[in-house]
């Protein structure tokens, strides 16, 4: 059971990192610092986009509209850190082995 938990906590962290990684590729992005038509900037950030709209879309449904800020993967980032630490507090405290 340990190891399912391990493996989930983990996968969290990916994604969390994962989000924070898109958050500071889409300021370059807006700031111009790096362009989206290069090549390997675009298949970055088509990966990443693909990786978090549907983690995004639900909140943003939910969201009123902000005047173009989005803070959904702010949103998302603080329910992931929640499930890590449901995880730890919890999880490993009920978990038998």
């Amino acid at each position: 059971m340990k190891a399912i938990l391990d493996v989930l906590y983990q996968i969290l962290n990916i994604a969390s990192w994962i989000i924070i990684i898109q958050a500071i590729l889409s300021w370059l992005v807006i700031f111009k610092v790096i362009d989206t038509r290069n090549s390997a900037v675009g298949a970055i950030w088509g990966a990443l986009e693909r990786m978090t709209e549907p983690l995004y879309r639900p909140i943003r449904n939910m969201l009123p509209s902000m005047s173009g800020l989005d803070i959904s993967p702010l949103i998302v980032l603080l329910i992931i850190f929640f499930l890590q630490q449901v995880i730890i507090r919890y999880g490993y405290a009920i978990a038998p082995f």
